[in-house]
């Protein structure tokens, strides 16, 4: 019985930080796509309906989209850090890493590395100092929410020497949602500092750039980036998706398309044991010329074989060795992002 119990726990807990965070919806509901449980993603619906009255969602003005930087100063790589006791006990499944890491690949960003560690300040502090000293971009998950455990905010303050401040626009915006559900005025002290613990930011300093993104019309939490490079989000996937899909289409310096590699993938019936040797040979040939060279069986199915370069002549030429040797065929082509 305790495992259930436990489950059940970790239900209500999401559910009640998805509350918090999400807009009601307008009525009918909009298909949105979800790798939150169906039992959490109905009970968060229901939380964010209220009443008949509030049928239509309020709907905020974004952020300002910063202007372009020039030059070679685009994004190239990125590191995640899924942070949480729930991901790390398997009480709740990381579904954001994956989400995240075919976001990026879909940008020709190049994800070195996906960390999940627990919700310990000390533990915090270390690994975004050294993600941000290694990579362009740095993607947090989870851990503000406005519980006692969750100290993501204070704990990435304390990382970038400063403190934290509460920021009156994300207030603002909370409580002109949060009035659509319930009678704010009736909580007690104690429910009014847990609720805004969820605007407690990191202060920016002479060293360090804070930023209060809005990018959801339909949010009211911002993406908080630090540094330049370090972004704050939630750890419900619902709410992950959408915060990471705006964030990515408007405030992340992105590569230009002639940057973005080009990718052929080729099937073959062939199993992968047996097409190891030629594979790892042809990687040896074309490292170089930094050519990638990807195999990734498909259960009784199979392989599929990718090919990936800036250099589109270079690996059509390659695809058509792989496709004699391999007895395979072309199943997809074309930049990342972009494939056909």
């Amino acid at each position: 019985m305790l495992p259930r119990r436990a489950s059940a726990l970790t239900l209500a807990r999401l559910s009640s930080i998805s509350r918090h965070f999400a807009a009601a919806p307008p009525s009918p509901l909009p298909s949105r796509r979800s790798n939150m449980s169906s039992s959490v993603a109905a009970s968060s619906v229901a939380a964010s309906s209220g009443s008949a009255s509030s049928a239509t969602s309020p709907r905020f003005d974004i952020s300002p989209v910063p202007p372009k930087k020039s030059g070679d100063d685009y994004v190239k790589t990125a590191g995640c850090l899924i942070i949480g006791d729930e991901v790390l006990n398997g009480k709740t499944k990381d579904s954001n890493s994956n989400f995240l890491a075919k976001f990026l690949f879909d940008l020709a960003i190049d994800l070195k590395k996906i960390e999940v560690i627990a919700d310990d300040e000390q533990e915090i502090v270390e690994a975004v100092r050294r993600m941000s000293s290694a990579y362009d971009l740095v993607i947090t998950s989870g851990g503000i929410g406005p519980t006692h455990d969750d100290i993501t905010y204070e704990s990435i303050a304390k990382a970038f020497d400063t403190t934290l401040q509460y920021d009156e626009e994300t207030k603002t915006r909370m409580v002109s949602l949060s009035k659509r559900r319930y009678n704010i005025d009736e909580q007690t002290e104690e429910q009014k500092i847990a609720r805004n613990r969820m605007a407690l930011f990191p202060v920016p300093t002479s060293k360090t750039s804070v930023e209060v993104l809005f990018v959801d019309k339909e949010l009211w939490v911002p993406v908080v980036r630090v540094a330049g490079r370090v972004c704050i989000l939630p750890g419900v996937p619902m709410l992950f998706e959408r915060l990471l899909t705006g964030l990515g289409s408007r405030y992340i310096n992105l590569p230009p398309s002639s940057e973005k590699p080009y990718r052929l993938l080729i099937h073959t019936s062939m199993p992968e044991s047996s097409i190891a040797p030629f594979l790892t040979s042809l990687h040896e040939r074309v490292r170089k010329e930094g050519v990638r060279v990807g195999s990734y069986p498909k259960f009784d199915k199979g392989v599929d074989v990718s090919l990936i370069s800036k250099d589109l002549e270079r690996i059509k030429e390659l695809a058509q060795e792989v496709v004699k040797e391999l007895k395979g065929e072309i199943v997809e082509q074309g930049k990342l992002g972009e494939s056909k």
